[in-house]
C-alpha cells in the first residue's frame, strides 16, 4: 500500500473539491432563488450542468485510479473513527455521484439540454420534476458531508497533528 496518495488522486481530489464546492454554492445562492424568468439563469444553469458533468468524470477517474493505484492504509485510531472515516469517504462518493445522477435525470426529465444550449423556454419551475426533489435532498447531504471532511482534516492537522494532511497533498 501507499503511504501517499497517487499525485494523480491528489490532483483530482482538490479538482473536485473546488467543483462541489462551487457547485453547491452556485445551486444554493445562484439558481435557487432566482425565478426561471430572469434572463441571467439560463447560463447559471449552463455553467452548472457543465460543472456536475465535471464532476462526475472526476469523480468517475477517481474511481479507477483508486482501484488501480491503491490508497494509503487508514491512519490509526479507535475503530469508531476509522469507520466514520470510511463512512464519510464513502458517503461522499457514492452522494457526489447521485448528486450528478440526479442532475442529469432533472435536466433529461424537464428538457434542460435544449433549453440551456438552445432556445426552448424555460419551464415556470423545476420543481415539478420528482429529480429535483432528489438532487436538493442529496445536496443538503453532501453539503454536511463535506463539511464533516473537512472538520476532521483540521482536527487531523491542528489537533492531532498527524500528518494526514501531507498525504494528499504533493512532495514527499
Amino acid at each position: 500500500m501507499p503511504r501517499r496518495y497517487p499525485p494523480v488522486l491528489v490532483v483530482l481530489h482538490w479538482l473536485a473539491a473546488f467543483l462541489v464546492v462551487g457547485a453547491l454554492l452556485g445551486g444554493t445562492f445562484n439558481m435557487a432563488d432566482v425565478p426561471n424568468t430572469d434572463p441571467g439563469k439560463v447560463a447559471t444553469l449552463r455553467m452548472h450542468m457543465i460543472v456536475g458533468g465535471l464532476i462526475l468524470v472526476a469523480m468517475l477517474v477517481r474511481l479507477v485510479v483508486r482501484a488501480r493505484k491503491g490508497v494509503p492504509a487508514p491512519v490509526a485510531g479507535p475503530g469508531w473513527q476509522v469507520a466514520a472515516a470510511r463512512a464519510v469517504h464513502l458517503g461522499l462518493y457514492v452522494v457526489t455521484i447521485g448528486m450528478a445522477a440526479s442532475g442529469g435525470a432533472l435536466a433529461v426529465a424537464s428538457g434542460l439540454p435544449g433549453m440551456v444550449f438552445g432556445s426552448a423556454p424555460l419551464p415556470e419551475s423545476f420543481q415539478l420534476f420528482a429529480p429535483r426533489m432528489v438532487h436538493g435532498v442529496l445536496a443538503t447531504v453532501l453539503g454536511v458531508l463535506v463539511g464533516v471532511h473537512v472538520l476532521a482534516a483540521f482536527w487531523h492537522a491542528g489537533v492531532k497533528g498527524d500528518g494526514i494532511m501531507a498525504r494528499m497533498w504533493f512532495g514527499r
